[in-house]
C-alpha cells in the first residue's frame, strides 16, 4: 500500500491543479489499470484507444432516453476518464511515450464530448420543448449544442488547461510543466523533413495552431512573461519573492480551471441525462461555465498585469 501511494503522489503533478475527485477516486483506479496493463504488457495507446471506444458508447447509451441506457452510459464514460488517467500513468511507468500516443491523448475527450454532443441532439430533436412551447426541438437543439460545444465548451477548456500549465511553470519550473508556446511548435512543424509522416505534420500544425489561440486570448500574460524573460532570462531565475507571488494569485483561479475541465461537466450530463432533460447541461454550459470562464479570464489577466508593475519597478 506504501509503495502504491508513492508511485500515485508520484504521478501527480501538484495538489494544487488536481481535484478532490481525481486524487481520491479516478487517479487511483487509473493507476490499478495501469499497474495492471504494465504486467500484461499492454502498450499505453492501446489504453487511450480503449477510451476512446469507451466514451464513444456512452455517447450512444445516451442517445436513449431510458434509465438503463443511460446508467450505462454515466458507467462507460466515468471508465473511460479512468483509462484515460491510466494511459498517461502507464507511458511514465514504461517510459513509452510517442507522437501517435500524444496525438490520441489529445483528442480522446474531443471524441468524446463531439460524440455526446452529437448523440443529445439525435436524443431531442423530436422531443418536445419544455415549458409549454408548442412544437419539437428541431434545429434549434442543434444550434443550442453549436454554441454551447464549439463556441463556450472548447474555448473554456482550452484555456483552463492552459492556466493549468502556467501554474505549474512557475511552481515546478520547466520540467514540470506541459506549457508550450505557438512559436516553438511552428518552429518545430517547419523543421519537419519532407517525407515527414502525415500524423507528425498534422499533430504539430494543429498544435500549433491550438497553442496560438491560447496565446491571443491572453495578451496580458503573453506581455508578462516577456518582461520576466527580459529581466531574468527564464522563470527559473525570477526572485523568489516575485515568483511566489504570482503562484499564491495564481492558487485560487485553479478550482475554475477544475471546474471547466472534466469532472464537473461529466456529472452535470450524468444528471441531466438520468433526469430525462439533457438540454439543461447544455444550458448551463452557455451561461453558468461561460460567467466562469470570463471571470476566470479576467482575474488571471488583472494578475498578470500586477505582476508587470512588480517585474518592472522591481
Amino acid at each position: 500500500m506504501t509503495k502504491f501511494k508513492e508511485i500515485l503522489y508520484a504521478s501527480i503533478k501538484s495538489t494544487d491543479t488536481e481535484e478532490w475527485l481525481d486524487m481520491h477516486f479516478n487517479r487511483p483506479v487509473g493507476l490499478v489499470i495501469a499497474l495492471a496493463c504494465k504486467r500484461l504488457g499492454i502498450h499505453p495507446n492501446a489504453v487511450t484507444a480503449v477510451s476512446v471506444v469507451l466514451g464513444v458508447a456512452a455517447a450512444w447509451m445516451f442517445y436513449h432516453a431510458d434509465l438503463y441506457h443511460n446508467l450505462a452510459g454515466v458507467a462507460l464514460l466515468m471508465s473511460a476518464n479512468f483509462c484515460d488517467s491510466a494511459d498517461g500513468q502507464l507511458a511514465r511507468l514504461t517510459g513509452k511515450k510517442t507522437l501517435v500516443g500524444r496525438v490520441i491523448d489529445g483528442f480522446a475527450g474531443d471524441i468524446w464530448f463531439f460524440s455526446i454532443y452529437f448523440a443529445l441532439c439525435c436524443r431531442l430533436t423530436f422531443q418536445l420543448m419544455p415549458g409549454g412551447v408548442d412544437g419539437v426541438w428541431g434545429p434549434w437543439i442543434w444550434v443550442l449544442a453549436f454554441i454551447a460545444g464549439v463556441l463556450c465548451h472548447s474555448p473554456q477548456s482550452s484555456l483552463a488547461d492552459y492556466y493549468r500549465q502556467i501554474h505549474l511553470l512557475f511552481l515546478n519550473g520547466r520540467q514540470g510543466s506541459e506549457l508550450d508556446t505557438y512559436a516553438g511548435q511552428r518552429a518545430i512543424y517547419d523543421a519537419l523533413p519532407k517525407g515527414s509522416p502525415l500524423i507528425a505534420r498534422m499533430f504539430y500544425y494543429n498544435y500549433s495552431n491550438y497553442c496560438r489561440s491560447q496565446e491571443r486570448r491572453t495578451p496580458s500574460f503573453q506581455r508578462m512573461m516577456a518582461a520576466v524573460n527580459d529581466k531574468y532570462g527564464d522563470v527559473a531565475y525570477m526572485p523568489e519573492g516575485l515568483r511566489r507571488r504570482f503562484i499564491e494569485g495564481s492558487r485560487p483561479l485553479m478550482k475554475y480551471t477544475n471546474i471547466l475541465t472534466f469532472n464537473v461537466r461529466a456529472v452535470c450530463i450524468y444528471v441531466t441525462c438520468l433526469v430525462g432533460c439533457p438540454w439543461v447541461y447544455m444550458l448551463v454550459e452557455v451561461t453558468v461555465f461561460t460567467i466562469l470562464y470570463i471571470y476566470m479570464h479576467k482575474r488571471h489577466e488583472s494578475l498578470c498585469r500586477e505582476m508587470i508593475k512588480e517585474i518592472c519597478n522591481g
